[in-house]
């Protein structure tokens, strides 16, 4: 507990830590928030994308010949595919939203 605690003290006195954290306080505009907002959707949605194609891949090696976990592993693959494809489309989805808000 004291290590933690001497770690936050530490990190709050280095000027550049201490600046950075009151700039993530006040984002500059509307258009900047949705835009931080977008990058981080599409980020996740890659990740998440990948993991599901990591999965599906492994489950189709390890099936077997089994029907059953075939078509559950290409279900999965399916559903990484979809997410590679919102994650494609979300600058859209935000430029859109852009023009809803009127920023």
């Amino acid at each position: 507990m004291i290590w933690t605690a001497g770690c936050a003290v530490t990190a709050l006195m280095v000027p550049g830590i201490a600046e950075a954290a009151s700039q993530l306080a006040a984002p500059a505009s509307l258009e900047r928030v949705i835009t931080n907002l977008r990058n981080v959707i599409v980020g996740l949605l890659v990740g998440l994308a990948t993991l599901f194609a990591t999965i599906g891949g492994v489950r189709y090696i390890l099936a077997g010949g089994d029907p059953a976990e075939i078509e559950a592993a290409k279900k999965t693959l399916r559903y990484a595919a979809i997410g590679y494809g919102v994650a494609v489309l979300a600058p859209v989805l935000v430029k859109m939203l852009q023009q809803i808000v009127g920023a």
